[in-house]
């Protein structure tokens, strides 16, 4: 039997489970994998960290010239996967992503500890490398160019925004009789839901 909810209550929802996750997982919370395709249709996958999820989306921040950025320009289909497996609890994301703008980029950045950002800088992420200690060189280099001054975010750095177009719960239950509903985005922007077999 299908139902009909809200944008902001199947949010709402994320975010209940979200803060459930936040007090039982050991580490990382936030980690979700992130799934994309690049463009000779191979895809593949990883983990990020959300930074934010609201009405909008889920936001998350890379390296601009990273394997996933180049992706994700080239076909800015991907999906999404939360697990936490302290609540046997896991929510899946389709849909598709887009750059953050400048000052909401700019803001998370500043939030970053000051080695967080420091470490934006140096490294040339998803490139090769000679060994370790080029890396370091590197973090040295750009801790020393910046000093105690101020860190501004590098242009090479920023976030996407994945605008869902397909959410799914699912949660364990006795006898692998789980609790799973798809709901799909649509035109009226509501969401349908749809119970799955698990």
């Amino acid at each position: 039997m299908t139902s009909q909810v809200t944008t902001t209550e199947l949010i709402a929802r994320f975010q209940q489970w979200l803060e459930a996750a936040e007090k039982t997982e050991i580490n990382d919370p936030t980690a979700m994998s992130l799934a994309t395709v690049d463009a000779n249709g191979m895809p593949s996958v990883r983990m990020v960290l959300l930074k934010h999820a609201d009405v909008e989306g889920f936001v998350f921040y890379t390296n601009l010239g990273s394997q996933k950025a180049h992706e994700l320009t080239t076909n800015p289909q991907v999906a999404l996967c939360f697990h936490w497996k302290s609540l046997q609890r896991q929510v899946r994301v389709q849909g598709h992503a887009l750059p953050v703008s400048d000052a909401e980029a700019d803001a998370y950045f500043a939030s970053r500890a000051r080695d967080s950002r420091i470490g934006a800088w140096a490294s040339k992420q998803s490139q090769p490398m000679q060994g370790r200690f080029e890396l370091e060189k590197r973090v040295a280099e750009k801790a020393l160019r910046f000093n105690i001054g101020t860190i501004p975010r590098p242009s090479f750095w920023s976030g996407f925004r994945v605008v869902p177009s397909a959410i799914e719960f699912w949660e364990a239950k006795p006898f692998r009789l789980h609790d799973r509903t798809r709901y799909v985005l649509q035109r009226d922007h509501d969401w349908q839901g749809t119970p799955l077999f698990p």
